[in-house]
C-alpha cells in the first residue's frame, strides 16, 4: 500500500484514525509488558516480542486493507464457505488442539512454530454468516420454524463447539448473535426463552461436572471464578489464590495515578501472569495514567458510535447487521476486558482488541474492522451517486446508469 492508496482511503475516517492510535499504543505497551517474558524464555532479548508483535500488526494492517477494498456484498457468499471451514476447526481444536491449562484452544501450524485461535475465526464468520441470514429471512423472524430456529442452530452449533474450553468467547459470541437478532426485529419472546433455557443448561452442566470433574474440566475453573466473583468463598488462602491476577491489577491501575509512571517504568508487570495479553490495560493505566487510559475509552466508544452510524447509512440491511454485529462485537470485548482488570467483572481471558499481543486476536480484529470499512465505503459511493443522479440537469446514459447491488 503506497502513500497514494493512503491518501485515497475511503470509509470512516475516525476509524482510520483510531487504528492508527491503537496501534501505536500497542507496540508501546507489548514491548514494556513483555520484559519478564523476555528475560524467561529468550535469554533476555526485550527486542523479540517487540518484533514479532510489529511484524503481526503489520500483517494485519495489510489484511484490514484486503478486508476493506473487497465490496462487503461478496462477504454473504463467503460467509457459507467460513462455516464450512470453521465448524470442523472448531471440532480438530477439541480433539487436537494445543492444551493449556486443561483447555484446547490452539491449533498449532507445522514447520512455522504459529498457533491459530480457531475461536477466532468462527466468531467473525457466525457475524458474518447470521448477518445474512438475517437478512434473507427477515419476512419469517417472527415464525419460529421458518425463521427463528433455521437462525438459530448455525450459532447454537458454534457457541456449543467453543463452550468446553473457552465460556467466556462462547457467551461473548452468544450475546452478540442475540443483540444482533434482537435488532433485526426477532420477537423478544423468542430470545428471552433461548436465554432462559441456556443459562438453565449451563447450570446443569455446572452440577454435573461437580459431580464428575474429568467431564469438563473447566468448569471448575469457571465455578470457582464465580464464586469467588460474588463473595461466595470464605476460605482466605483460596480466596487470595484466586484473586491473584486482580489485586496485581489493582495494584497496577492504584499506582499509576493521573499521569502514570511514564512508559517502561510499570513494576507490577513482574507480577501479573499475563499483562500483555489479558491485563495490558492495567500496564496502560500504570504507565500513562488515567488521562491516556481515559483516552482508550473513548476511542473504544467513538468506535461503537461510528459503527452505528455505518450501520444507519448502509445501502442493505446486509450491511447494516455486519458493520453493527462487528463494531458492537469489538467494544464489548473491550469493555469486558477492561472491567476484568478493574475487578468488576470475573477473570475471563478476553484479550483488549488491537491491543493485547496476540496474533489471530489481532488478525481478525484488524478484518473485522476492515469489513466495517468497506460498509462504510460502498455507502458512501452509493450516496455520492444518488446525489449526482438528483443534481439538476444530470442526465446518465442508459448503459451508464450504475448498478448498486444488494445482498
Amino acid at each position: 500500500m503506497d502513500v497514494k492508496n493512503i491518501a485515497d482511503l475511503k470509509g470512516d475516517r475516525a476509524i482510520w484514525v483510531i487504528v492508527f492510535f491503537l496501534s501505536v499504543l500497542s507496540v508501546l505497551v507489548v514491548y514494556s509488558s513483555t520484559g519478564s517474558l523476555a528475560f524467561k524464555n529468550k535469554d533476555g532479548n526485550t527486542e523479540f516480542y517487540m518484533l514479532k508483535h510489529l511484524f503481526i500488526l503489520a500483517a494485519g494492517l495489510g489484511l484490514m486493507y484486503g478486508a476493506y477494498r473487497l465490496p462487503y456484498r461478496y462477504y454473504s457468499k463467503l460467509s457459507y464457505l467460513g462455516l464450512i471451514v470453521a465448524i470442523p476447526l472448531l471440532i480438530y481444536t477439541i480433539v487436537g488442539g494445543t492444551n493449556l491449562n486443561s483447555a484446547n484452544r490452539w491449533i498449532s501450524i507445522p514447520f512455522i512454530g504459529i498457533t491459530f485461535q480457531s475461536s477466532d475465526l468462527a466468531k467473525l464468520v457466525i457475524i458474518t454468516y447470521l448477518s445474512s441470514q438475517l437478512t434473507r429471512r427477515k419476512d419469517y423472524l417472527g415464525d419460529l420454524k421458518r425463521g427463528f430456529i433455521p437462525v438459530l442452530i448455525p450459532v447454537g452449533l458454534i457457541c456449543l463447539l467453543i463452550f468446553p474450553a473457552n465460556f467466556s468467547t462462547s457467551a461473548l459470541i452468544f450475546l452478540i448473535c442475540a443483540v444482533m437478532m434482537f435488532a433485526a426485529g426477532t420477537p423478544f419472546k423468542f430470545l428471552a426463552s433461548t436465554v432462559g433455557i441456556s443459562i438453565a443448561g449451563f447450570i446443569m452442566v455446572l452440577l454435573l461436572a461437580g459431580s464428575m470433574p474429568r467431564l469438563l474440566p473447566r468448569a471448575t475453573t469457571w465455578l470457582n471464578r464465580i464464586e469467588i466473583y460474588l463473595g461466595m468463598v470464605e476460605d482466605k488462602e483460596q480466596k487470595d489464590a484466586s484473586n491473584y491476577q486482580v489485586e496485581q491489577s489493582k495494584i497496577a491501575i492504584a499506582s499509576g495515578g493521573v499521569l502514570g509512571k511514564m512508559p517502561g517504568n510499570s513494576t507490577q508487570r513482574n507480577f501479573l501472569p499475563h499483562p500483555y495479553s489479558d491485563f495490558i490495560f492495567a500496564i496502560i493505566v500504570e504507565e500513562y495514567g488515567t488521562v491516556v487510559s481515559a483516552f482508550v475509552i473513548l476511542l473504544y466508544l467513538i468506535l461503537l458510535y461510528r459503527g452505528i452510524r455505518i450501520a444507519m447509512k448502509a445501502a442493505s440491511g446486509f450491511g447494516m447487521l455486519l458493520a453493527f454485529g462487528l463494531s458492537f462485537g469489538l467494544v464489548t470485548q473491550a469493555i469486558i476486558n477492561m472491567l476484568v482488570a478493574v475487578g468488576m467483572f470475573p477473570v475471563t481471558g478476553q484479550p483488549l482488541p488491537l491491543v493485547s499481543m496476540g496474533g489471530t486476536s489481532i488478525w481478525f480484529t484488524l478484518i473485522s474492522l476492515g469489513m466495517i470499512q468497506s460498509v462504510s465505503r460502498y455507502s458512501e459511493e452509493t450516496e455520492a451517486e444518488q446525489k449526482l443522479e438528483e443534481t439538476p440537469g444530470f442526465m446518465a446514459h442508459p448503459e451508464s446508469e450504475p448498478q448498486i447491488q444488494s445482498v
